[in-house]
């Protein structure tokens, strides 16, 4: 039996699909997954990116794909699959709220080319990820000025109410205090602060006002606050 003749033997057990169609499936959705995998890499900011994470979107439109081809019209093979895929559980927490959008991308362009709706996944794919470049490109609903944390260290026993109200006044347009711990047993505590530095301040000059009033102990001004634990 040649090869044609054995992948018509396939294809008279199958019935829904064919080798072409499976074949197409699998190329279109690994090439339109890799625009989708270029568009986050080049849009990309901050210290968490994944080179795995990237690899899992172009693998999850091929597998969503071939669901999507399997499962064709039949309501029972939807159900059946729904109950096999409900046993899988993910313990990696995706960081990035933009990043969960991404993934919907690429299962959406899957369950396009898994039906067979290929010009839809072609432009959806090619005007989705043109819209994400230039959001990105064009900095769109970025503020003026960007928070960020700011961490500082003091004895446990000074008190800190008010104690940094006249360096902020002078260096901060906004800040507030959203945490407070104890750290190194108990002997100091550490004070988070959400910031709003004024323009063009001298951040070497604020940094040292602080450790003039909390005793030279540790001092982090954190750019990047989504991208930091607490």
């Amino acid at each position: 039996m040649d090869f044609g003749s054995f992948l018509a033997a396939l294809q008279d057990t199958t019935e829904v699909f064919s080798a072409q169609d499976v074949i197409l499936t699998i190329v279109l959705s690994f090439v339109l997954a890799l625009v989708i995998g270029q568009v986050y890499r080049a849009t990309h900011r901050g210290v968490a990116y994944s080179q795995s994470y990237v690899q899992t979107l172009v693998l999850m439109a091929m597998v969503v794909g071939i669901i999507m081809l399997v499962i064709g019209s039949n309501i029972a093979r939807a159900f059946t699959l729904v109950g096999a895929l409900s046993i899988v559980r993910f313990r990696n927490a995706i960081k990035e709220t933009r990043d969960v959008g991404y993934v919907f991308f690429a299962m959406a362009i899957g369950m396009a080319c898994g039906t067979r709706f290929y010009l839809l996944a072609v432009l959806s794919t090619l005007v989705i990820a043109g819209l994400l470049w230039a959001m990105d490109h064009y900095n769109f609903f970025a503020k003026d000025a960007s928070s960020q944390l700011l961490k500082i260290r003091l004895p446990g026993d000074m008190p800190y109410a008010t104690l940094f109200d006249a360096v902020f006044a002078r260096h901060l347009n906004r800040y507030e205090l959203i945490a407070m711990e104890t750290v190194q047993a108990g002997t100091l505590l550490e004070l988070v602060y959400s910031v709003e530095a004024k323009r063009g301040i001298d951040v070497q000059a604020f940094l040292r006002d602080l450790a003039t009033l909390n005793a030279n102990n540790k001092v982090a001004l954190i750019t990047g606050q989504q991208e930091v634990d607490l």
